[in-house]
C-alpha cells in the first residue's frame, strides 16, 4: 500500500513515540522540524484546557515543509478525559492520531470525518486484527524490548504474522536506536520505525536531568518488564524502580486491574525505557540525533546494495 500523502513529508521513515511526561510541544516541534513525525500523549497536557494551548502552539509553529505531528489518545475505559480530548483533536484537525489500549470505531470515525489518519498500537496480531476491523488506517506494532507498555513478541514474528494479512501502513517499535535498525524495520516489512527511548535524552524532552542521565548510563540488561505500576506490562529502568524503594529483582504482584492514571503518576518517579538505551550516549538536540540516524540509515542502505 502506498504511504498516505501526509506521511510522505517525512524525510526519515520514523515516528517519534508519544511518551508520558516526556513528550511536549518543544519535543514534538523539534521532531517535526527534523523531518520525523513528532507525537505526544493528550494526557500529558494537564488540565485538559492545556491541550488546546499545546495544539495551538504546534500548529502555529510548524511550517508546510515540516513533518506532520500526532496526538496519542488512550481509549481505555479508565481514561475519563477521552471525550474532551477527542473534541480538541477534532477542533485542531490533528493530521495523525495514535490510539492505545482498545480500538474504538467511534474515535476512528471522528478522526476520519475531518480527513485525519488513525494508527492503533498493538502487541499481538490478534489485537491488530481487531484494530483494523474497527477502522484503523495503520498499525503500530509494539514488539519485545519497546519502552513503556511493550509487548512480548519478537518483532520478526509480529511483523510477519501481521503482514500476512494487513497491507496498510505499519510502524514497528522495539529497541530501535540506530539508523541500521530503522533500515532493518523497513526490510522486515514496516513502513516506519517507531522510536521512543533515545528521545528521552533529547535536549528538548521534558524529562528530568536525572532521568536523562539514567538513560545514558543504562544498558538493555537494566530494563525490567512488569505490570506492577499500571496494570499493563511495560519496560522500566531498574535504577528508578530501586530509587522508589522496590527490589527490581523481586517485585510484588499487582493488586487491582488496569489504571491508566495511576500509571502516569507512577512514571513521574519510575521511568519507562526500552532495551535500546545502550545506544544512547549523550544529551543532544533532536536535529543532531535525526541527522546521525539519517547518515547511518543511508550508509546501511548503500552497504546492503553492494
Amino acid at each position: 500500500m502506498a504511504v498516505p500523502d501526509v506521511l510522505q513529508r517525512l524525510r526519515l521513515p520514523v515516528f517519534g513515540a508519544p511518551m508520558f511526561i516526556v513528550s511536549g510541544p518543544e519535543l514534538v516541534i523539534a521532531q517535526c522540524r527534523a523531518g520525523v513525525l513528532g507525537s505526544f500523549p493528550a494526557l500529558n497536557a494537564r488540565p485538559v484546557e492545556m491541550l488546546d494551548d499545546w495544539l495551538h502552539q504546534i500548529r502555529a509553529t510548524l511550517k508546510e515543509a515540516d513533518a506532520p505531528y500526532a496526538v496519542n489518545l488512550i481509549v481505555h475505559g479508565t481514561n475519563k478525559r477521552l471525550e474532551r480530548d477527542l473534541a480538541l483533536v477534532v477542533k485542531h484537525k490533528a493530521p495523525v492520531v495514535i490510539t492505545s489500549l482498545g480500538a474504538q470505531h467511534e474515535v476512528n470515525a471522528a478522526v476520519h470525518a475531518y480527513g485525519g489518519l488513525v494508527f492503533h498500537d498493538v502487541t499481538t496480531s490478534a489485537h491488530a486484527r481487531k484494530a483494523a476491523e474497527k477502522g484503523a488506517d495503520g498499525l503500530v506494532l509494539v514488539a519485545a524490548g519497546a519502552g513503556g507498555h511493550g509487548g512480548r513478541m519478537s518483532p520478526f514474528a509480529l511483523m510477519q504474522e501481521t503482514r500476512a494479512w494487513f497491507d496498510g501502513p505499519i510502524a514497528l517499535s522495539g529497541a530501535i536506536a540506530h539508523g541500521r535498525s530503522i533500515l532493518a524495520a523497513r526490510a522486515m516489512g514496516a513502513d516506519f520505525a517507531y522510536i521512543g527511548s533515545p528521545f528521552i535524552a533529547a535536549a528538548e524532552a521534558n524529562a528530568t536531568e536525572d532521568y536523562k542521565a539514567m538513560i545514558i548510563a543504562s544498558q538493555g540488561g537494566d530494563i525490567v518488564y512488569t505490570d506492577l505500576f499500571s496494570g499493563i506490562p511495560g519496560n522500566y529502568l531498574a535504577g528508578s524502580i530501586a530509587r522508589a524503594g522496590y527490589d527490581p529483582a523481586n517485585l510484588p504482584p499487582r493488586v487491582g486491574g488496569v489504571d491508566v492514571d495511576s500509571g502516569i503518576k507512577a512514571w513521574r518517579d519510575i521511568w519507562a525505557a526500552g532495551q535500546g538505551v545502550g545506544a544512547v550516549g549523550a544529551i543532544e538536540p533532536v536535529a543532531e540525533m535525526v541527522a546521525r540516524w539519517t547518515g547511518e540509515y543511508e550508509a546501511a542502505r548503500r552497504q546492503c546494495t553492494m
